[in-house]
């Protein structure tokens, strides 16, 4: 017999293995008890998708196979020999995990056990790529995996869910964990959404101010430039200046879109790197108002993660290095990679993160207070909604001072044109009478 060769086995091996996940068959049927249900199961084929709804008492009427994701499937399998994998499929919102995670440990909580939970999680779920995921995740744990190890194959539940997660299978209290991880998404998009609500009227203020200039310039201004011109006068120099402005916007709109363009490509690249990452955040934490609320809400968002990690009963050491990336700062999160460093030698987690010079005077003096107390999770608890409430309160004042601002600003420049314009009029009409 001639032998596999080992690029045709992995090939193989790839295709099986995406074959566990696709195909999506959409079903309706009736439950046992005569109640009407519909949903999508992954199976297969169509046969161990019927054999897998009659195990959980659902009796099939009718039963199709997914278009979009046979398709998205076999584009896959197409590709997954080449060299890029492109993948254009969005990302689960962060309420539609934290839903599912609070529904999973109200079924874990109540003594249901987990392949069953999962399974009651995946029929109630109603967003379908959420769905697919922790089908997927139900079959591994049904296979003998643990819920850690299969929310992270899944690839879609970052370290802290998972270290979170497999924290609390270790120690026996998967539902308290689950708990906290749900609260600790919630408090997160609570927090997102306010501060996109906060920021909301100024940005529709600069949107409309931006379009009232455009229109200004392309519109109206050409007009009284071609009666200003016919009249042969002398004009006024910020009248001229205006005038070659709006002509070479409306020439070289096409010039100035590319160049804002390659602008902010050049920058995006710019900050992929370490370096010009680097300096990036350095420069974010050192602005005079947005670098406090940037340091802020870092700084919340550590507080909070780490809070939770131990709360959960993660290590100090494993936690830290986890809150090290969820601050989202590589100034910060290198002081807390060296108050890791510290921890590991002996040293309590205050006294580094005081030497660093990055971190308020009360975050530190509040860790010290809870090491010393025995009270670390209660105190991180309370410097996270301080400061969550000091980022709403700060962004706040500061859109209440945009908004006017906004408005003098659109104000001014209309108020600039009208003036540049109308002026070379007056002194016309003032002359010839």
């Amino acid at each position: 017999m001639r032998p596999k060769k080992k690029g045709t086995s992995r090939r193989s091996s790839d295709l099986a293995d995406l074959s566990r996940i696709v195909p999506i068959y959409a079903y309706r049927g009736v439950h046992a008890n005569g109640r009407a249900t519909k949903g999508s199961v992954t199976a297969d084929s169509e046969r161990t998708a019927r054999s897998r709804m009659r195990a959980e008492g659902v009796f099939l009427t009718e039963i199709t196979e997914s278009q979009a994701d046979s398709s998205r499937a076999a584009k896959s399998a197409g590709g997954s020999g080449g060299r890029f994998d492109f993948n254009f499929s969005r990302p689960i919102p962060s309420m539609e995990r934290a839903i599912a995670t609070r529904q999973l440990a109200t079924l874990v909580g109540a003594g249901i056990p987990l392949v069953d939970s999962l399974t009651t999680l995946v029929q109630q779920i109603e967003h379908a790529r959420l769905k697919s995921v922790m089908d997927g995740v139900r079959d591994r744990v049904n296979e003998g995996a643990s819920l850690a190890d299969a929310l992270q194959q899944s690839g879609q539940f970052d370290n802290l869910f998972v270290s979170m997660v497999r924290a609390g299978e270790a120690s026996g209290a998967l539902a308290v964990v689950l708990s906290q991880v749900a609260d600790y998404l919630e408090d997160a998009v609570r927090l997102r959404n306010k501060v996109t609500s906060i920021m909301v009227y100024p940005s529709v203020m600069l949107v409309f101010a931006l379009l009232v200039v455009a229109a200004l310039v392309t519109v109206v201004l050409p007009q009284i430039t071609s009666l200003l011109l016919s009249l042969n006068q002398p004009l006024p120099f910020y009248t001229v200046w205006i005038i070659e402005g709006s002509a070479f916007a409306r020439q070289w709109w096409w010039a100035i879109f590319a160049a804002v363009g390659l602008f902010f490509g050049g920058f995006r690249m710019l900050i992929r790197t370490t370096s010009g990452h680097s300096a990036w955040d350095r420069l974010c934490l050192r602005l005079p108002v947005v670098g406090a609320i940037v340091r802020v809400l870092a700084i919340a968002r550590f507080s909070r993660t780490l809070s939770t990690l131990l709360g959960a009963g993660v290590g100090i050491v494993r936690a830290l290095e986890i809150s090290e990336h969820v601050a989202n700062n590589v100034i910060l999160g290198a002081a807390i990679a060296n108050a890791r460093t510290s921890v590991v030698e002996g040293a309590p987690l205050a006294a580094p993160l005081r030497a660093s010079g990055e971190f308020p005077p009360l975050v530190t003096t509040m860790i010290d207070v809870g090491e010393h107390s025995g009270n670390l999770e209660e105190m991180l608890v309370k410097v996270a909604s301080t400061y969550d409430e000091q980022v709403e309160n700060t962004i706040s004042r500061l859109t209440s001072l945009l908004e006017p601002l906004l408005i003098l600003v659109m104000v001014g420049i209309v108020l600039v044109i009208i003036l540049a314009t109308l002026m070379p009029l007056m002194q016309i009409t003032g002359s010839l009478s």
